[in-house]
């Protein structure tokens, strides 16, 4: 983050604007319109990057569809907003492009749909902001403690976490005051037996 990039609204205008052709059903299997790897491979050409390998394609293929439909859906939408104009009159900045799409990607679909990220704003933001990250760069005009900041804070993935933790410590306290109750019970049962 701190290399100043494109203007935040310019991305996310980018995103909320995304044209209805990369919101078909990815291919996956002999079923769906949209052959993913293609399109990584055209965003990965356009940012000055090599072409995907036959092994690198296989990534962006699958017939599970369960599983797989939202981290394709996501793929589509990051390789538009990549195909932004600044990115791609930026291609020094792109040099991990590929890996961007391949597991920053996967960990953003992890834990939110991708009709979130175009019809949320905070989720558009989001994407934005986790795309320059990944890129190490910022939002232009804002300082690098802002941009960590206001990541941190929309970071849908660290959010997820924090609440299981929450829920995990609860759990734990929760145990531990039936445990008190239950040994304050026996305690008090065998101090009227004594009696």
């Amino acid at each position: 983050m701190t290399t100043q990039g494109p203007l935040l609204e310019s991305l996310t205008r980018r995103i909320s604007e995304t044209p209805p052709e990369f919101l078909l059903e990815p291919r996956m299997g002999d079923k769906g319109v949209v052959n993913v790897a293609a399109v990584v491979n055209d965003a990965l050409v356009a940012l000055g990057q090599n072409p995907l390998t036959q092994n690198d394609a296989r990534a962006f293929q699958t017939t599970d569809a369960k599983r797989e439909r939202n981290r394709l859906q996501v793929t589509l939408l990051a390789c538009w907003l990549l195909y932004d104009e600044w990115f791609r009159a930026h291609p020094e900045h792109m040099v991990r492009a590929l890996s961007f799409l391949q597991d920053d990607v996967r960990a953003l679909s992890a834990v939110t749909n991708a009709q979130k990220f175009i019809s949320d704003p905070d989720r558009r933001e989001e994407l934005a902001r986790a795309t320059l990250n990944a890129f190490g760069l910022r939002p232009s005009g804002e300082t690098l403690t802002q941009a960590q900041d206001r990541l941190m804070t929309l970071n849908a993935a660290e959010r997820e976490r924090v609440i299981q933790a929450a829920r995990v410590a609860e759990q734990r306290a929760q145990a531990v005051r039936e445990a008190m109750a239950k040994k304050a019970a026996e305690e008090a049962a065998a101090k009227a037996y004594r009696e």
